[in-house]
C-alpha cells in the first residue's frame, strides 16, 4: 500500500502534515475496510518501522512481521536518545544519567527549536505548492531518481516510477508530496524501544543487507543502535525472532528480489494460520 502523500495515494490538504503515527493509522484503516482480523505485515525501511509500531499497538492482529532493511523502530539519532536534540547517547543496556548530559534548559530549547524548524519547513512547502510541479522527460525523471538514490539499479528505478510518477503533457511529474519528507515524529527512547518490543506477539523476520544502512559492521550513521536492537529482539522474542543478513544494499528487495524471496517464503510457511497478508 502507498502511504498518504506517497505513490498513488492522495496528498493531504494544506495544514494537515504527515506524522509517522498517521501511517500506522492508515494501515489500520485499510485492514478495517478489508475486514481482516489477523494478517502478516511486510515493510521496507520506513514501511518496516510502521509495521513494527503497528505490531506493538495492535499485537493481537499481527501473526508475522517481515522487516526488510529496517529495525522496526525509530530510535533517537546518535547523541540524542531522549528525543530530537535531547540528551547524550546512552547504551541501551546502560541507562544511568551522565554528568555530561545537557541541562534541562538546553534540552527544552533544542526540542522547541526542532519543532519550530518542522513547522516553518511545512509552511514554506505549502506556500510553494501553488507553483506547478516540474515536468521531466521519462529519462530525466529516472536519472534524477537514480542520482538521489545511488543504490538503485536502472531497472529498479523504472519500477518505482510506475507508482512514483504520473504522466502529464510533456513528460512525468513526481507523485510524492514533499511535505512527507519533513521529519515530523518524535524518536523513541531506549526505554520505550524495550517496552514496546515486549508487546509484540508476532514472529519477526529481519532482513539486513550487507551493504545496507542497518548493518552494524558497515560505517554509517546507525550502528550505535542496530546491535542493541538486534540483541533486544533476540532476548525478548527468542525463537520468534530470525535475523538474516544477505548480500546487497538498501534496495536489495528491488535490485535482487531473488536474494530474499526464498527466506520470506520459508518464514511464511512456518505457520499457515494467517487469514490474510498485507
Amino acid at each position: 500500500m502507498d502511504f498518504g502523500g506517497h505513490g498513488l495515494s492522495s496528498h493531504r490538504p494544506a495544514g494537515f502534515p504527515y506524522h509517522f503515527l498517521d501511517y500506522v493509522s492508515e494501515v489500520r484503516r485499510v485492514t478495517a475496510a478489508l475486514k481482516w482480523s489477523q494478517f502478516t505485515l511486510m515493510g521496507h525501511s520506513l514501511g518496516g518501522t510502521v509495521a513494527g509500531m503497528f505490531s506493538c499497538i495492535f499485537p493481537e492482529m499481527v501473526d508475522k512481521v517481515i522487516l526488510i532493511e529496517s529495525c522496526g523502530f525509530f530510535p533517537a539519532p546518535q547523541g540524542q536518545e531522549r528525543g530530537p536534540g535531547l540528551g547524550k547517547r546512552r547504551n541501551l543496556t546502560s541507562l544511568l544519567p551522565s554528568r555530561d548530559e545537557p541541562s534541562k534548559s538546553e534540552e527544552s530549547e533544542a526540542w522547541l527549536d526542532s519543532k519550530r524548524r518542522v513547522i516553518e519547513r511545512l509552511l514554506s512547502l505549502e506556500e510553494n505548492k501553488a507553483q506547478p510541479p516540474k515536468v521531466r522527460s521519462p529519462q530525466e525523471a529516472l536519472q534524477r531518481l537514480l542520482e538521489v538514490n545511488t543504490h538503485l539499479t536502472e531497472e529498479s528505478g523504472r519500477i518505482l516510477l510506475q507508482r512514483g510518477a504520473t504522466e502529464v503533457l510533456g513528460g512525468l511529474v513526481y507523485n510524492r508530496d514533499l511535505r512527507a519528507l519533513v521529519n515530523n515524529q518524535d524518536a523513541l527512547t531506549p526505554e520505550q524501544c524495550a517496552r514496546f518490543l515486549s508487546k509484540i506477539q508476532a514472529s519477526v523476520l529481519m532482513i539486513i543487507a550487507q551493504d545496507g544502512i542497518f548493518n552494524p559492521e558497515v560505517e554509517n550513521s546507525f550502528p550505535y543502535f542496530v546491535k542493541s536492537l538486534h540483541t533486544m529482539f533476540q532476548s525478548m522474542l527468542k525463537e520468534r525472532f530470525q535475523l538474516a543478513k544477505v548480500p546487497g544494499n538498501h534496495f536489495v528487495h528491488l535490485n535482487e528480489p531473488e536474494v530474499i524471496a526464498g527466506l520470506i517464503n520459508v518464514f511464511l510457511k512456518r505457520d499457515q494460520s494467517s487469514k490474510a497478508r498485507l
